[in-house]
């Protein structure tokens, strides 16, 4: 039997303030009218209103301040996870306020782990850089990346909150990164990844783990990073 489809009021109140948020450029940051307002504005109820308002910081395009109100949040960025492109090499490219911190950066022993995708014997050095990057200014990702001390000799010299690592790479020994491999999951922020990036503990987060690759298809680094779910967007192209 056919069904007439009919929205919820809930997707419908969504849709007015998105239109709304459009309509009127609103730019990111700037503060929603009053609950109060919106509600005479559009004839719904306050219980509607504040469960779309509640879905739409779920989906990271709103959020709120605690006794101030509801504001708009940045738009997400957008990564296509079939491009070879790292975040950071998409955000550079955009021309994005990106820098990067280092948080450590020591040489540990090779583990039985890191000896299987590195190809290194265990107990040899394995440079562990670990750097917190930012967008405007506010934490977006915590990122783990491991290369071999016997490969890059000398690497810890480098300041990499001012160099890029793949320049160094490329410029200092030689070695370009052509291809990768990469698994997306979804995790959630301990402790660690709580205070690094400035969210509660237990916050939904995309946890992304990979090998990048030499045009020998020698394996170069080994990443873990632990992303914002509310600031980045994964999508992917099917084809049949």
């Amino acid at each position: 039997m056919n069904r007439e489809y009919r929205s919820r009021p809930r997707d419908e109140a969504m849709e007015k303030i998105e239109w709304h948020i459009r309509k009127n450029q609103v730019k990111p940051h700037a503060k929603l009218p009053s609950e109060r307002a919106l509600c005479e504005l559009w004839g719904l109820n306050r219980t509607t209103l504040r469960s779309a308002i509640k879905r739409l910081i779920a989906e990271g395009k709103l959020y709120n301040k605690k006794g101030s109100g509801t504001f708009v949040a940045e738009p997400k960025i957008v990564r296509n996870l079939q491009d070879s492109q790292s975040i950071t090499e998409l955000l550079a490219n955009k021309g994005k306020d990106f820098e990067s911190k280092v948080v450590s950066f020591r040489l540990i022993p090779c583990t039985k782990q890191l000896s299987n995708v590195l190809h290194v014997s265990i107990g040899r050095g394995i440079y562990e850089l670990i750097r917190l990057r930012m967008l405007d200014g506010e934490p977006l990702m915590l990122e783990r990346t491991c290369l071999s001390e016997d490969r890059f000799p000398e690497l810890i010299r480098f300041d990499f909150e001012k160099e890029s690592l793949y320049e160094v790479l490329k410029n200092h020994y030689g070695v370009m990164i052509l291809g990768g491999n990469e698994k997306v999951g979804m995790t959630y922020a301990g402790k660690s990844e709580a205070d690094q990036l400035n969210l509660q503990e237990e916050t939904a987060l995309f946890y992304l783990d990979g090998v990048a690759w030499d045009e020998k298809n020698e394996p170069v680094e080994s990443f873990q990073s632990w992303v914002r779910a509310d600031r980045i967007q994964l999508f992917s192209v099917l084809k049949r």
